[in-house]
């Protein structure tokens, strides 16, 4: 029989399959559009708005500046994920709609940095939301779920974006029909998030210091190489699949399949979560994304810009699952708080990301210096997890 308390709490409570949904299309709209649609968008503004490389480099980091401060702000200031999560998704379709509404390039930097804010309140606390209504379940599969939908954000604003260029639409167009598509996709999420029971205070407002240990900063540290590491093919890749060959109908391509590849990792590897756990998972996956990062930068062609996506793509949301989900365990109720600090590291390794292309990428737009030193970092993140878990095991 329920106690009263029970059934008040069930009634508030989405169930777990509306919160993997949720999650999902939240995580689709915030990842797959708010951060990551401008690389697709990137060659169509070149073309018809004259931005350089420079130009999208400085436009990509103001995004990252954003994620920076929204996931710094996330994690100092508590709040209701439910709330939080609606608001962000909200900005994320406003800021992205403005991109198609205006030509000024100052306004567009505002633009993507808010669009960096808001996404990063959402990963933030979606992540920290259905880890903890997918916890009792012990679902490794659902968690796989929500964390697809980045991929599928992805594919489908790739997809897009592709179509878009196939009938001579340019960028104004697409940031405008993604901005209608994250307010339509919030509209439904909306609903499914449910609500807060009455009283309950969000993550972190009980005032318990979250006390840091010394793998839990090796944690943020790794997961800040992560950032930097994988976001010079994340921004460049459609470029780099440019400059191989000219034909739009097939490097445009190049970015969903980097979408296709990151939904379809999240599901494959949920059996293999739970055999090695996600330690193990995390070191593996690093070292298939330094050798993909590395791929354009020695091998010449189009085809190592396919390796590229293929290996970043199926490498880059398995590292961001299993790193939330060791968030999650060892912060347990101030996941969020752990999270938030991830998410900063992660934030400012891309900040420094586009910024290192900036400089390195010469007249010519050779990014192989770039991608080689990121490929490096990623290596080296993962040689530092692999020594701590020499000692201890992590599932």
């Amino acid at each position: 029989m329920r106690l009263p308390s029970e059934t008040l709490r069930a009634a508030y409570a989405a169930t777990p399959a509306a919160a993997a949904a949720a999650g999902l299309m939240a995580l689709a709209v915030a990842m797959g559009i708010g951060r990551f649609a401008f690389t697709p968008v990137l060659p169509m503004m070149q073309d018809d708005a004259g931005v350089s490389v420079a130009q999208g480099g400085w436009l990509a980091a103001a995004n990252y500046a954003g994620y920076f401060l929204g996931a710094l702000w996330a994690m100092a200031q508590p709040a209701r994920a439910r709330c939080a999560i609606r608001a962000s998704l909200l900005a994320v379709g406003l800021s992205t709609l403005g991109m198609g509404l205006t030509q000024d390039f100052a306004a567009w930097l505002v633009l993507r940095a808010a669009a960096g804010v808001a996404s990063a309140w959402t990963l933030i606390h979606v992540s920290a939301w259905t880890l903890e209504r997918l916890a009792p379940l012990a679902s490794p599969a659902l968690n796989a779920v929500v964390f697809s939908g980045v991929g599928w954000g992805i594919v489908v604003a790739g997809g897009l974006c592709l179509a878009l260029s196939g009938i001579g639409a340019g960028s104004t167009h697409a940031w405008i029909s993604l901005g209608v598509l994250s307010l339509a996709v919030a509209a439904l999420v909306w609903p499914l998030l449910g609500v807060d029971p009455p009283g309950r205070e969000p993550p972190g407002a009980s005032g318990r210091g979250y006390s840091w240990s010394a793998d839990g900063l090796r944690l943020v540290l790794c997961y800040g190489a992560f950032g930097f590491g994988y976001i010079v093919p994340a921004t460049f890749l459609p470029l780099m699949a440019k400059q191989a060959i000219q034909d739009a109908a097939i490097f445009g391509w190049a970015w969903p399949v980097f979408g296709l590849t990151a939904a379809a990792s999240t599901l494959l590897v949920a059996a293999l979560v739970r055999a090695l756990g996600n330690r193990r998972v995390w070191i593996g996956a690093a070292m298939a994304m330094a050798i993909g990062v590395a791929a354009p930068g020695t091998l010449p062609g189009l085809g190592a810009v396919l390796l590229a996506a293929i290996l970043v793509g199926s490498t880059f949301m398995v590292i961001t699952m299993v790193a939330m989900q060791e968030a999650k365990r060892v912060a347990g109720r101030d996941a969020a708080v752990a999270i938030g600090a991830m998410s900063s590291a992660f934030a400012a390794g891309q900040i420094a990301g586009p910024l290192a292309v900036s400089s390195l990428v010469g007249a010519q737009g050779d990014f192989s210096q770039a991608l080689l030193f990121a490929a490096a970092l990623l290596a080296l993140s993962a040689l530092a997890l692999a020594v701590k878990s020499k000692g201890r095991e992590h599932r």
